[in-house]
This record gives C-alpha cells, structure tokens and sequence, in this order.
C-alpha cells in the first residue's frame, strides 16, 4: 500500500504535508500522522486517528510529527502502533524519509533558518501554500504553539519569488503565504524587510500571478507597505484574516496579546477605507480564563458591530505549562455556550455579507466541478473547472456562502 498522510491544523502543516510527500510519497505500507497543538480537540484527533490507523493498516509504520509530536514526543512515541516520532524540523529532510530512519526530534528552540522547499503538487487542492516563515517570538499565555515552531524565522524573498514562479507556471492560479506569524516576516533577513515589502516585490516580479492571499495576520503588525498594497494591487485578494481572539482590554491584556479593542476596530475601519467591500475573518477564543460575561459581551459586541463575516471560534483549551492554564478556569459549559454565541452572531455576519454579493459579478476559483471560492473567500456554488478562474454573477446567498451562474 502507498504512503497516507493525514494532516491536523493549520495551513503551514498543509505544505509541510506536501513536503513530506514529496520524500516519502514512494514508500510502502507508511502512514504519516502530522499533528496540531493548539488545543486539546486537536490532539484527541490525532490520536484517534493513529489508532484507526493501527487497527486498519495492521503491519504499517506509523510516524507521528506536526507541534504536538515536537512538544511532547514521548507521549506520542507510546501510544500502541506507533513506529517513530518526527521532529518539526526533522520531518521536512530527505534523509528522514529513508528506509530504517530512527525517531529524531531536536531542540526546536536552536532552529534559526527555515529553508524554501519547492512545492508543486498539493494533492487534491486548487491553491497553491508558500511558507515564507516559520517560528514565533511572542508568547501569548494561552499558546504552546512557539514551543512547537520555535523562533521567529524567514524564508528569503528571492526564495519566495520563485516558488511562486513555478508555481504560476505549473497552473496554478491563486497562491497563500503562509507562516506561523507572517506578520513578523524579514526581522531576521539582512535589511530586515517587512511583510509589505515582501508581498510588493513578488506581486512586482511576478507580474503572471493572478491571485495572492494572506494566511492569518496579527493585527498589532500590519505595515505600511502592505496597507499601500491593500489599497493599490487588485492582485492582493481583498480578504483579511486577523489574529483577533478577544476584544476586550483586560482579556487581551491577560492573553498577553499586542493589540487593543481600539487598535483593532482602526485595523477594520483602515482596511474598509482602503478596500471597499473587503471580507474580513477573525480567529476568537472564547471562554478565557477570568473571562466574565462583561468581557466576553465586548467580543461579541465587536464581532456584530464590526460586521466579520467570518469567524474562526474555539472555546478556550488548557495547554499545558501555560501560564493562562494556571488562572481561574471558566466552566467548559460557558466557553462552549459562548462559542456558539459568537460563531451565531459570525453566521448573521456571514448571511448580510454574502446577500451584499447579489446581483454582482465575482472572480471565482474553482476547487470542485460544483464551485469553489470567489476572491472574497465567498463559498460559491457554480458549476466550473477546478483549478480554473472564470467569472459568474451571484444569484442567491445564505449564511453558508453564495450561488452563481457562469457570466
């Protein structure tokens, strides 16, 4: 039987996957596990589903790698079935994937360089992942994800040019930047160029790309050459994602976040200035420790009031060796119940944006025979080509995404 690769968590572990398949795709009989450590959903996960593995793929080596595997490989090594572990850095070398490799995973806090591994085939998907950092400086309370990725690194923007090069020359029509904390790109390249100046130079250089997207930006870090490139290049799809996860003063203060309620009501505010009709997403946690129903109704507030169409909701998880494990828990009960408040009120959001849409013409990337995504990140339902970009104009819409018809 052929390599599997089932991937947990975020986009970057997406093109780590693509990486991994392009060592080990030849291997027999191997399942590859590639973990997430952002809460403990995630993990439960991915230990169900190295058990199914063992119980379905009976003689299969199964390796265990991703943040969760980084942090805590012993725990991952024990579980019944399980062959080896794979470090973060470890898993994305050739020599890893050889016949007879050993478990191995280093000190991830020694990692000081992110190599650009050339990616053309994402299996089953019509946009294309670049990883242009890697690693994390900030310590947010509620987060282990640093002792995962380790520290803040980046790709280097001639790299990234050409990655997306041939990307665009292998077919593919729309790519995502993607990272740990984009935001935070060049502070450790010579001149230390910033996220904006990045995505100018490769828009500049790459003038076949047709469409560019951003993974999720920390709203304390947008720079001034990328609010220019929001207003100016169309290439730069008007989507923002935003590092939100509360907005009230006193938990952003405890989550030891950069930002503030104000700060990030201007970045919403700038962003519609700059680029009418820009969909906006926030990734939220509710149910904070020391969280009350005054501090969590702030969020809610600003999610309604904001507009975001697209919300991003996780009930708080205790990460172990946090600090924000050891304040004062809110009962799982609330942080699910508050979940659903928000994720009701992104819903509302999501069914006005998406009726705004009525009537308009979209640029649609296909990802299905049956539709895909329109540059505002839209769910449309339209009958396409996947891979292909076409125009169709936007009949009907609910909360779920839009319907259109080929224009």
């Amino acid at each position: 039987m052929s390599a599997d690769f089932l991937t947990f968590g975020c986009r970057l572990n997406t093109y780590e996957s693509e990486v991994m398949r392009a060592h080990a795709g030849h291997l027999d009989n191997i399942v590859v596990v590639n973990t997430c450590a952002v809460t403990a959903e995630a993990e439960r996960q991915a230990r169900q589903a190295i058990r199914r593995a063992a119980r379905e793929r009976p003689g299969a080596e199964i390796v265990v790698t991703g943040c969760a595997a980084q942090i805590a490989p012993a725990r991952w090594a024990a579980l019944p079935g399980v062959s080896r572990v794979v470090g973060n850095t470890e898993k994305l070398l050739a020599e890893t994937w050889v016949a007879g490799a050993a478990s191995s995973v280093s000190d991830i806090m020694l990692a000081r360089e992110t190599a650009a591994h050339l990616v053309t085939e994402f299996s089953g998907r019509a946009r294309a992942f670049v990883q242009v950092q890697q690693g994390c400086d900030h310590r947010c309370t509620f987060c282990v994800i640093p002792f995962g990725r380790g520290p803040n690194r980046s790709v280097p923007i001639g790299a990234i040019v050409d990655q997306v090069r041939t990307l665009v020359a292998a077919g593919f029509n729309e790519v995502v930047l993607s990272g740990v904390d984009i935001a935070s790109f060049g502070s450790d390249l010579p001149g230390a160029p910033r996220l904006g100046q990045m995505v100018r130079r490769l828009l500049a250089l790459v003038p076949e790309l047709p469409r560019l997207r951003l993974s999720s930006l920390d709203p304390a870090a947008i720079d001034d050459d990328l609010w220019r490139v929001i207003a100016e290049d169309a290439r730069l799809m008007p989507h923002l994602h935003l590092s939100l996860q509360a907005a009230n003063d006193m938990v952003l203060k405890r989550m030891k976040r950069r930002h503030s309620r104000a700060q990030a009501t201007e970045v919403v505010a700038r962003a519609r200035a700059l680029r009418p009709g820009i969909a906006l997403g926030a990734d939220l946690i509710a149910g904070f420790p020391t969280e009350t129903e005054a501090m969590f109704q702030d969020t809610l507030d600003f999610v309604r009031e904001a507009g975001i169409p697209y919300v991003h909701v996780f009930p708080y998880s205790e990460r172990p060796d946090t600090p924000a494990a050891r304040m004062p828990a809110v009962s799982m009960v609330l942080r699910r119940e508050r979940a659903a408040r928000l994720r009701e009120a992104g819903a509302e959001n999501a069914a006005r944006f998406h009726a705004s849409l009525i009537g308009h013409e979209a640029a649609v990337l296909g990802e299905t025979e049956l539709g895909g995504h329109t540059e505002h990140f839209a769910p449309v339902r339209v009958a396409g080509a996947p891979g292909r970009l076409m125009r169709a104009r936007i009949t009907s819409a609910d909360a779920r995404g839009v319907l259109a018809v080929a224009a």
